[in-house]
């Protein structure tokens, strides 16, 4: 199980392995759009992780054609519905633009 900080709020929350960090954030109860329902079809639930990319799954091709086209994408860039928890040490994540509520 990781800890999940979830910037700009702060929050924390545990997440078991298998959980995608789209889950993660949405049981935290923060605000982050999902338009596709996970599919990696719309890229409306791009973050940034900031910490404890061991601890998320590798960036599979699909993932990676969706973040090709979307504007700001940065080397921490991630799709949160395509991230799942996969290890045990903590993570943080940005939740981005008006999606974040900030």
């Amino acid at each position: 199980m990781s800890t999940v900080t979830i910037m700009p709020s702060g929050k924390t929350v545990d997440a078991e392995i298998g959980k995608s960090l789209l889950e993660v954030i949405l049981a935290a109860g923060e605000p982050i759009q999902h338009k596709c329902n996970g599919n990696a079809e719309c890229g409306s639930c791009h973050i940034f992780l900031q910490s404890g990319r061991k601890s998320v799954s590798k960036i599979q091709a699909s993932e990676n054609q969706k973040l090709d086209s979307i504007v700001g994408v940065g080397s921490k860039s991630r799709l949160a519905c395509q991230s799942r928890i996969v290890g045990d040490e903590d993570i943080t994540v940005e939740l981005l633009g008006f999606a974040s509520g900030f």
